[in-house]
């Protein structure tokens, strides 16, 4: 069961999204927010495996929320909904570690489906977004040796198979290891490179030549 968090200040909306997704039999709807302080309150309480979070609500709007959350708990699984596909507010969430993006217009079944992807660990980014991220990335880069310099060949494999979508299930069969030893290897190279969640760690490997966009 994929227990969802739905974060928007339309109260229709939030009801069309619940029917929506309790419809399909493996989505519980624990909670739902009309700003983004219940959506803070709310994701603390009950820790949602994905929450959808509107961007423009009043107060506290869902970037804020979205960042407040991983702050206090970066395992959160945060999907952005907007009216626009080149919202700034978006780029903004992403960076702060949101797993991407939707449209409000989204067809039901490409949204059921991008929860079951983001709760299973995949990133929603299209390519235009990433570059614009990894040029963020690069404009603050440090002239000194990379972060990734200190990763074992073995970090640097799994590394590599995050920037291209693997889950840790998909990991531990291509490299013949155990589930938990992926996810403390994900620990360990999150805190050599600096790093919140495997959104920052997919663009981190691109930007360094770890993994090509395309893949």
């Amino acid at each position: 069961m994929i227990r969802v968090l739905l974060a928007d200040d339309h109260a229709l909306f939030r009801q069309g999204l619940k029917s929506l997704l309790e419809a399909e039999g493996d989505f519980r709807v624990v909670g739902e927010a009309k700003d983004g302080w219940e959506a803070m309150r709310h994701a603390l309480e009950t820790k949602p495996d994905v929450i959808l979070m509107d961007i423009q609500m009043p107060g506290l709007d869902g970037v804020q929320a979205t960042q407040a959350i991983l702050k206090e708990w970066p395992q959160a699984k945060v999907i952005m909904l907007t009216m626009y596909r080149q919202d700034a507010y978006v780029f903004e969430a992403v960076k702060a570690g949101a797993r991407g993006y939707l449209l409000k217009d989204v067809d039901a079944r490409e949204l059921v489906d991008a929860i079951r992807r983001v709760h299973a660990g995949e990133v929603l980014l299209d390519a235009e977004l990433a570059g614009h991220i990894i040029q963020d990335f690069r404009a603050k880069k440090e002239a000194s040796q990379p972060l990734h310099a200190e990763l074992s060949e073995r970090e640097v494999q799994i590394l590599r198979l995050v920037a291209q979508g693997y889950t840790n299930q998909e990991i531990a069969a291509e490299l013949q290891l155990s589930e938990k030893t992926v996810r403390n290897r994900l620990s360990e190279i999150f805190q050599k490179l600096h790093l919140n969640n495997r959104t920052q760690a997919a663009l981190y490997a691109i930007r360094e030549g770890l993994a090509r966009p395309e893949e």
